[in-house]
């Protein structure tokens, strides 16, 4: 295992925004696959949304190998033009990030599934007590761990990735009795759950 920092970022876009817009936006979070620091990036639209609370449209997630890649990252000319140009096409954003243990490639296959699960801790649970609660039950997780960027997180400190090997394992029997076994484990410690899935593009472009 070799420790790396998971960067997730959700999106809501604009019931307005033309389809063009929409695709220049991810196409151009895509793009920043390509920088020297970033081994993994993937954006597009959510496969799934699994909580009837939340309404985001996209997200992107990528990879870093050290905390400091990810502060190099976030303050990256390129990654500076593209938050500004999407800025009117994007209606909310939500961010976590976490130091994971990976145990595998730290590049997903494409055509992988994704399951996010992000818990808004109840007030006076450490979000540390609900990580050793889910790794009482988990099966298909890939990582797991506490945010550390309070900026856009709005409370959900409890971050955990499960993998699959494609669409049909991840809505299938295993991966919906995974999720339940996992929500019924920290029901009582929480406040709030955000659930997404999301299928790994073909190719980071």
């Amino acid at each position: 295992m070799s420790p790396i920092i998971e960067h997730l970022v959700l999106f809501k876009v604009c019931n307005s925004a033309h389809p063009s817009k929409i695709d220049a936006m991810v196409s151009s979070q895509r793009c920043l696959s390509t920088l020297d620091f970033v081994p993994h990036l993937a954006a597009g639209p959510i496969h799934r949304l699994r909580s009837p609370a939340a309404d985001f449209t996209h997200l992107l997630h990528s990879r870093f190998r050290s905390k400091p890649d990810l502060a190099s990252y976030a303050i990256h000319p390129s990654h500076l033009a593209v938050v500004h140009q999407n800025a009117p096409v994007i209606e909310d954003v939500f961010a976590v990030d976490w130091v994971a243990d990976l145990d595998g490639d730290i590049v997903p296959s494409p055509g992988s599934g994704m399951r996010f699960l992000i818990a808004k801790p109840r007030e006076g649970i450490p979000a540390a007590e609900i990580v050793k609660a889910i790794d009482g039950v988990r099966t298909l997780k890939v990582s797991c761990g506490v945010n550390f960027s309070q900026g856009r997180a709005k409370g959900y400190d409890v971050c955990l990735l499960l993998g699959f090997r494609g669409v049909e394992e991840m809505d299938g029997m295993e991966g919906e009795e995974e999720i339940e076994a996992i929500k019924e484990k920290i029901r009582d410690l929480i406040d709030g759950v955000i659930v997404v899935d999301f299928v790994v593009p073909s190719s980071g472009l």
